[in-house]
């Protein structure tokens, strides 16, 4: 149970339009079956960087650049951004996504672990994306959190569904760790994503000085935000 397609493709039909670099970049998406966080999605990573009046961004996880290309749109001019990707295809070809755009000067292309990068960087970014390994989103949010100003943001993607169904999850937030009755049980290979969304958002949740909403677009937002 993830948004339906016609109100995910609604809401990417009424948001920014796509430039020819980002319908380039669905193209890539389509024809590898990689996995992007998509347009109606990218709308909101372009707004919630300009709702925040970000000049910095830090992503754990970015794969060809496709959601760091959304942030730039709607960055400060001088905003800076940093790519993490294990796969260095994938990173050396956000490298050229972003020249294509005219913004790989305002980028960091940082291949390894993005949780060991984040410690060697100063604060503080005003916006985080959590889009690595689901199971590492806790200890992703503790790296990243004292690099974030009042105000910052964490933005955690696959908070609805991803390698799983809506089902898990749901039930594990609800405190029953049996997994979906339709497949995703304990012995599931992708039961360690759900139950690492579910950890991470009691996590958040419980987090001294931030607060949380779920924007239910693409497989989900988390947006952390902090308060004090």
């Amino acid at each position: 149970m993830g948004v339906p397609d016609d109100i995910e493709a609604f809401a990417a039909a009424i948001g920014p339009e796509p430039d020819a670099v980002l319908e380039a970049m669905e193209c890539r998406a389509e024809a590898t079956d990689f996995p992007t966080v998509g347009p109606a999605v990218g709308g909101w990573l372009r707004a919630l960087a300009g709702l925040v009046d970000a000049e910095r961004v830090f992503e754990f996880g970015s794969g060809f650049g496709y959601s760091a290309y959304w942030f730039l749109g709607g960055m400060a001019e001088d905003g800076e951004i940093v790519l993490t990707e294990i796969d260095t295809d994938e990173l050396e070809a956000a490298r050229e996504y972003l020249e294509r755009g005219g913004y790989a000067d305002r980028a960091r292309f940082e291949a390894g672990d993005a949780v060991e990068i984040v410690e060697g960087y100063e604060g503080p970014f005003d916006v985080a994306l959590l889009d690595n390994e689901k199971h590492r989103y806790v200890e992703a949010f503790e790296a990243v959190r004292p690099k974030l100003p009042v105000g910052g943001l964490v933005v955690a993607d696959n908070a609805i569904e991803g390698p799983y169904e809506f089902g898990t999850l749901r039930r594990l937030i609800a405190g029953d760790g049996s997994g979906d009755e339709d497949g995703d049980g304990p012995d599931d290979p992708h039961a360690d994503a759900a139950r690492g969304i579910a950890a991470y958002l009691e996590h958040v949740r419980s987090a001294a000085g931030f607060e949380t909403t779920l924007l239910p677009v693409g497989e989900g937002l988390a947006v952390t935000r902090r308060i004090e």
